[in-house]
């Protein structure tokens, strides 16, 4: 398997965003946080803003089928955030975190609410 195949195929989601580009989604593991720490230096990994979306632009595995290889530098993460641009990043945070399912009366009726 070459690096481009295993960086594919650890995509969980795949979503589209306001521009059409299919944008493939993985869950990051505790070693791509890490990574994504050291990658960010010690001031910006306590930016929880930063950070936030440094993690959302992490998780872009592959824009249309083309990987995207795991930033290292904060310049390299901050040309991925550019590169999604609003749109990909809301694509990403709307897929990663979706808003939850709406309640039937009944079930909120039977919950004692």
């Amino acid at each position: 398997m070459t690096p481009s195949d295993t960086i594919t195929s650890q995509a969980t989601t795949v979503v589209t965003d306001g521009h059409g580009r299919q944008l493939s989604l993985r869950r990051l593991t505790a070693l791509d946080r890490l990574r994504l720490f050291k990658a960010a230096g010690a001031l910006l990994s306590q930016n929880d803003r930063w950070l936030g979306m440094a993690m959302l632009a992490v998780s872009v595995s592959a824009i249309d089928d083309i990987p995207i290889p795991q930033p290292g530098t904060e310049q390299q993460i901050e040309a991925l955030v550019h590169r999604l641009g609003d749109t990909g990043i809301a694509a990403v945070a709307s897929a990663l975190d979706p808003a939850p399912a709406p309640r039937s009366p009944e079930t909120l009726a039977n919950a004692g609410n």
